[in-house]
């Protein structure tokens, strides 16, 4: 069961559903435990979040993992706020671990079914034309690498 932090992140979560659902059938996998969807498209992975926003608000992020286990240098650091500059939708981060992740936020309350589908594919296809390019460059394991070794128990 989910545990909800505020009325207006459940409220979009359960408008959000149904479009999910209908847009990615094949592929989407709904987590029990908290307000977060996985949609796979090619090799690639997205995960849909819906988070609070204050208490009358709430984000709906959807984020794909890049590039993991990657020295952070400032060569890198370089290389991603300028591609951040030249990107006009979405941006590149580093999470807690320091991976490389491609994201992208939406006002929960205005967002609709075509917004949130270019949203999914579009994080879903710029993670995958970056993630060859960084770890030729820089090294690293692509995101998608990494998790089917960690599938395999590796």
């Amino acid at each position: 069961m989910i545990n909800f932090e505020t009325p207006a992140q459940q409220a979009c979560y359960e408008r959000i559903t149904p479009w999910i659902h209908e847009l990615f059938p094949e592929t989407v996998v709904t987590v029990d435990y908290s307000p977060m969807f996985g949609i796979s498209l090619g090799s690639a992975v997205a995960q849909t979040e819906v988070l609070p926003w204050g208490e009358d608000e709430a984000i709906v992020l959807t984020r794909s993992y890049v590039v993991t286990q990657i020295e952070i240098t400032s060569d890198l650091l370089y290389y991603l706020l300028r591609e951040n500059d030249s990107l006009y939708f979405g941006r590149f981060a580093l999470d807690s671990e320091d991976d490389i992740v491609f994201e992208h936020s939406l006002v929960g309350s205005t967002c609709d079914l075509a917004e949130l589908r270019t949203a999914v594919i579009t994080v879903v296809k710029f993670a995958d034309e970056y993630d060859d390019k960084i770890v030729s460059r820089w090294g690293g394991q692509r995101a998608i690498d990494r998790w089917a070794q960690v599938i395999q128990g590796d």
